[in-house]
């Protein structure tokens, strides 16, 4: 089954709501490391008689809703009613099909990219939560108290996403995960809790070493380690082992890990107007700024002086 990518969620939104899809994104969405979007489900069906129906397939991004109303989840293996208040989270490897049942619902749901929570910068590796396993439970009936203070944190995604705030998307992030957090509260207790295993032990501390180095104040200040073989220098790990380590824990080789960190720094070093490209790329460890404009392109496809207008 082909995933629902972004730019189909986009269209079918603005088709349901009667927009256009460039409408519904943030006004300054090419910032942000990977995508997030957050939407008042009353306000954007404001104008339908009836919520529309979600078809039953898998989504390229991750979705937590919060709705209040009647509805049904529909999956390969079950079939979950919510009755008044539910907590809804919706993985890429798990498809599903919700049904409202009621004709007028209202609440909240965000969207996000796997590479808005880098397992390198939250410290952790979306599809090891129970949430997100096929055989977890997704779903989940909340009080009327426990829907007030989720409803709270979807509010303050709203206000922040609209700010000018520089760091807002670091404040995003944090918002996420305590939805994340809620979510994980609500699950059933597991028989027993796993034991971190060498290669999350591994990750850990790689994890660790890489955030170290961030963020850069002065640019005077350099990165000590920019390359896969330097941290499993630092780790007394081979390269090969480091890598399989990450791979494993997190989906991403050392490299590509090491990459999305940097073009994250190098985002928010060229936001400041006191840095210069120049001092962007040395600080990063590039020995020549076309070197760093070559890899900023290559992962943001924009050059470093667009991405400053």
């Amino acid at each position: 089954m082909k995933a629902t990518s972004l730019d189909q969620f986009y269209q079918r939104l603005a088709t349901a709501v009667g927009t256009e899809p460039q409408t519904l994104l943030p006004p300054d969405a090419e910032r942000a490391v990977g995508h997030f979007n957050v939407f008042n489900i009353a306000e954007q069906f404001r104008n339908y008689p009836e919520m529309p129906v979600m078809p039953y397939d898998r989504r390229a991004y991750y979705k937590i809703s919060l709705i209040r109303g009647r509805s049904r989840a529909e999956y390969a293996n079950k079939v979950i009613e919510l009755d008044q208040n539910a907590l809804l989270f919706a993985t890429p490897k798990v498809p599903y099909y919700w049904v409202p049942q009621d004709p007028a619902q209202t609440g909240r749901f965000c969207v996000f990219t796997s590479e808005f929570l880098l397992p390198a910068k939250s410290g952790i590796v979306l599809e090891e939560l129970p949430l997100f396993q096929a055989d977890g439970f997704p779903a989940f009936q909340v009080s009327d108290i426990d829907w007030a203070e989720l409803n709270t944190i979807f509010e303050r995604m709203e206000r922040e996403l609209a700010s000018p705030y520089a760091f807002k998307y670091d404040l995003l992030r944090t918002y996420v995960l305590e939805l994340l957090h809620a979510g994980q509260k609500l699950q059933p207790l597991p028989a027993q809790q796993s034991v971190p295993t060498a290669a999350a032990r591994i990750t850990s501390l790689f994890t660790e070493l890489l955030e170290r180095q961030f963020p850069l104040t002065s640019s005077p200040q350099q990165v000590p380690l920019r390359s896969a073989k330097d941290f499993a220098d630092r780790l007394a790990v081979h390269v090969n082992h480091l890598n399989k380590a990450l791979k494993q824990q997190t989906g991403h080789t050392t490299t590509a890990l090491i990459a999305q960190r940097y073009v994250e720094e190098a985002k928010r070093l060229l936001q400041q107007p006191t840095w210069t490209v120049s001092q962007v790329s040395d600080s990063l460890g590039f020995a020549e700024v076309a070197d760093f404009s070559h890899f900023f392109k290559r992962h943001t496809s924009v050059s470093p002086a667009a991405f400053r207008q």
